[in-house]
């Protein structure tokens, strides 16, 4: 029989998702190059794999199965990983010259000529955001990996090699040219942090990522479980469930096979509340756990190729990698300082933007840019006003058209709540 552990991660007792704390630690990232944002956190989505029957593994708790994770060490692999996204938006990849080259910076993502690259990582891995999409990844340690998005008829490669960063897109011929912050392979403060960065950091890339992410929300606002077993990509997995006690969050449950021998996340499925496919999926069709052969992490232009040094990006305004928020403490500069309103699952962030709703913000943009919000928004009106929600199957945003925004990864009558009760 599969293991079916219905024990729940409460945090009661000292411990965080079932981990004594003592013992607690990250596992390591296996591909710590950047794919999304926080909008493009939710990328991926993958068919079912093949499976030939589950397998008769040993029985294991969810707290056991949790700190095989954060135990796990592996540091070395190669492989193919499917990305489909179903977020119930436009496909950001079709928008190539139109919304999409709207929203980014003149020459950057996109290329052109000032100063931008249609190689630069940042606006390409945000293709990852929707669509589907076949990557192969590879990892020798925390200095070398390498990330490749496969099209029909060209490549994309993202590659980190001690302390050099290319990315090349043999579509265009372009490269970009980076190097990796000081420290960065130690880990240390200031290279995983710090100021020096010059290629996208610590955004998820692989099943592992993800699952790393979902579970830092294990605590008493979460049941975590163990649900039987699966094949994966040709190795035995358990199969950890990971579900939002509180109402109003978009995200119904949240499953992770977990390799049985290594303890390394081989697929990671996001099903949203709202029911209907998943959102998320990532997974492994692919993996072989053997150290990658060196020369897999080489990287020399071509003959003839346009490259671009990421310095040169900056110093010309073109390099989003350096503009993207990636926390609350960096929207302050949107007007005010956030606000967290609730916790776990249904927290919502706060933002005051000084007066600029959605109609003024939209009033300069191009007619396709607007045609894409308005695909996106519903209009409300409450006690705090009126406003229009812009919404996915996961993260939704409520802009009121006095200029104040409530985002979270929650339904739209959650902000609507949450504004109402701000008022």
């Amino acid at each position: 029989m599969a293991p079916n552990d219905s024990a729940q991660i409460t945090g009661e007792t000292g411990e965080t998702g079932g981990v004594p704390a003592g013992r607690r630690r990250a596992a390591r990232y296996v591909v710590p190059i950047a794919v999304a944002s926080i909008t493009a956190a939710t990328i991926g989505l993958v068919p079912a794999l093949a499976s030939t029957g589950d397998p008769d593994l040993p029985k294991i708790s969810a707290a056991e199965l949790i700190e095989k994770i954060a135990a796990s060490d592996t540091e070395r692999l190669s492989g193919t990983v499917k990305i489909t996204t179903d977020l119930g938006i436009p496909s950001l990849g079709g928008l190539g010259g139109s919304a999409a080259g709207t929203f980014a910076p003149k020459g950057g993502a996109q290329g052109g000529e000032d100063g931008g690259s249609a190689a630069e990582p940042t606006g390409r891995l945000m293709e990852l955001a929707s669509g589907e999409h076949t990557l192969r990844v590879a990892a020798d340690g925390p200095d070398k990996q390498r990330l490749s998005i496969l099209d029909s008829a060209a490549e994309y490669s993202l590659i980190h090699n001690g302390d050099e960063v290319w990315a090349y897109d043999s579509a265009s011929n372009e490269a970009y040219h980076a190097k990796a912050p000081a420290g960065a392979a130690k880990g240390s403060e200031k290279g995983a942090k710090g100021k020096d960065q010059t290629a996208p950091k610590d955004l998820p890339a692989t099943p592992q990522d993800f699952a790393q992410e979902a579970l830092k929300a294990a605590g008493d606002t979460t049941s975590v479980t163990v649900d039987g077993t699966a094949r994966i990509a040709g190795r035995d997995a358990y199969q950890l469930v990971i579900k939002p006690k509180q109402k109003g969050s978009t995200v119904g449950s949240i499953k992770v096979a977990v390799d049985s021998k290594t303890g390394t996340p081989l697929k990671f499925t996001l099903l949203p509340s709202s029911g209907g496919k998943a959102a998320i999926d990532v997974g492994f069709t692919k993996v072989d756990f053997s150290k990658p052969a060196a020369s897999t992490f080489d990287f020399t232009p071509p003959k003839g190729a346009k490259v671009t040094e990421a310095d040169e990006s900056k110093a010309a305004g073109k390099d989003p990698a350096h503009k993207a928020p990636k926390d609350a403490k960096d929207l302050k500069g949107l007007g005010s300082e956030p606000n967290v309103i609730g916790e776990g699952w249904t927290t919502i962030v706060q933002l005051d933007t000084g007066g600029v709703g959605p109609a003024a913000a939209s009033k300069d943009m191009p007619a396709q840019a607007r045609e894409f919000m308005d695909a996106l928004g519903d209009k409300v009106d409450g006690k705090f006003g009126s406003g229009t929600v812009f919404k996915t199957r996961l993260v939704n945003a409520l802009m009121t058209d006095d200029g104040k925004v409530y985002v979270g990864a929650v339904t739209k009558d959650a902000l609507v709540k949450a504004a109402n009760e701000a008022k």
